[in-house]
């Protein structure tokens, strides 16, 4: 045989064993990537890290391994919820996103943030979040008191690592703020939530971050150009840039629906040169002068005479957020507003989509999430709209994934 035939040979034999050998490489790949079927202590350990972003410790982990074993991962996912990482890590994180503009979890902690930490904790119904008269402080030493003019109590305690599961208490607005108790508005009139959406402005960032919080809907998704116009402010021009069109097809769709909602908001505002945090103002009866800003673009606008408000939105496409058949649809203030937002069905999906995003680590993505997400929200709404046992149940659906 010559040298090249043999060569030829030999290129061969090279050949297929690189092959083979990638073909065995690819192999041994695919069987790690494959996902495997969860055993019971890989569940328990998974709904424990997706609920407390901490490893259990070998306790938990072999009393919510039986549990399992016995059909009771709800339960299991309940120690996890009551351990105080969920609260101080899990919890935290996931609402200080919903307390400023940026939407980032990188800010202080505040009353808004412990305020739905110790709603959770305690399973207050949680379709009282935007119209009830409620507030948590933290019960430690060396805390400055509460203050409409400073978040030193909250920040102080998170420089501290205060333990939020145990050290806050349950208040009111009223008392620690003295803000009268048909003015509170649950959420929407915490410091946190009126130092970043009442400031400066108009007011009508309150009802947009509102909506984006609790309605997982920004106003481009809620527009509807069909709604009546005449609540809408004359700061809005109707012919920007000189073409009439544009209100007609665009700002139409968000402030014949907004504006109208937003009038709610007309006597509170957050004054960020008063003191050096700022301080919360609510004038009953006198409507905020930032409600009259740039009368001139429109003199013929509306002008906002008082706090009443009405739901233009109960008719059109957005009657598909599921609104209350037996709330009026119209009344006065922040507290009323905040009752007909939070008995929407909107309102409800949204707390599972945002939970099951938390601890799915992904948005529901296929009939069975979505068929899951609709079987919590009725759990959530007929079992008193306790967010604590929306995490748990989220956890044991993807306990497995």
């Amino acid at each position: 045989m010559d040298t090249k035939t043999h060569s030829r040979r030999e290129g061969s034999r090279t050949t297929r064993n690189s092959a083979a050998g990638t073909l065995c490489t690819l192999a041994v790949l695919m069987q790690l990537a494959a996902p495997a079927a969860a055993g019971t202590r890989d569940q328990a350990e998974r709904i424990y890290n997706r609920l407390t972003g901490t490893p259990p410790s070998a306790a938990d982990l072999n009393t919510m391994d039986t549990m399992i074993q016995q059909n009771n991962a709800i339960g299991a996912a309940g120690i996890a919820t009551s351990r105080a990482a969920f609260y101080n890590v899990v919890l935290k994180n996931f609402v200080t996103p919903w307390t400023n503009r940026d939407q980032t979890v990188f800010a202080p902690l505040n009353d808004y943030t412990a305020t739905v930490i110790g709603m959770v904790r305690d399973d207050v119904p949680f379709n009282t979040a935007l119209s009830a008269d409620i507030l948590y402080t933290i019960n430690a030493s060396g805390l400055p008191a509460p203050s409409i003019a400073g978040n030193d109590h909250y920040a102080t305690a998170e420089t501290n690592n205060v333990d939020l599961s145990t050290a806050l208490v349950k208040t009111t607005q009223s008392s620690v703020y003295g803000t009268p108790t048909d003015a509170t508005a649950g959420l929407i009139t915490t410091r946190g939530a009126e130092s970043a959406f009442f400031v400066a402005g108009t007011n009508r960032a309150m009802f947009r971050f509102t909506m984006i919080n609790h309605f997982c809907r920004d106003m481009e998704a809620l527009q509807d150009t069909t709604r009546p116009t005449d609540r809408i402010r004359q700061d809005v021009a109707r012919s920007p840039g000189g073409d009439s069109r544009i209100f007609l097809n665009s700002c139409v769709g968000c402030h014949s629906g907004m504006d109208p909602m937003a009038q709610a908001f007309a006597y509170y505002n957050f004054d960020a040169t008063q003191g050096a945090q700022g301080t919360m103002v609510y004038t009953a009866g006198t409507v905020q002068p930032k409600y009259f800003i740039n009368s001139s673009n429109f003199k013929y606008g509306f002008i906002t005479p008082d706090n009443s408000w009405s739901n233009r939105w109960r008719q059109g496409q957005n009657a598909t957020l599921g609104w209350d058949s037996t709330l009026p649809g119209s009344s006065t203030g922040a507290k009323s507003l905040g009752q007909e937002l939070a008995q929407s069905d909107a309102f409800a999906d949204c707390q599972v989509q945002k939970v099951f995003k938390a601890v799915c680590y992904r948005a529901p993505g296929n009939s069975a999430d979505r068929a899951q997400v609709a079987q919590i929200k009725a759990d959530f709404k007929a079992g008193g709209y306790h967010l604590k046992q929306v995490f748990a149940e989220t956890a044991v659906y993807c306990m497995g994934q």
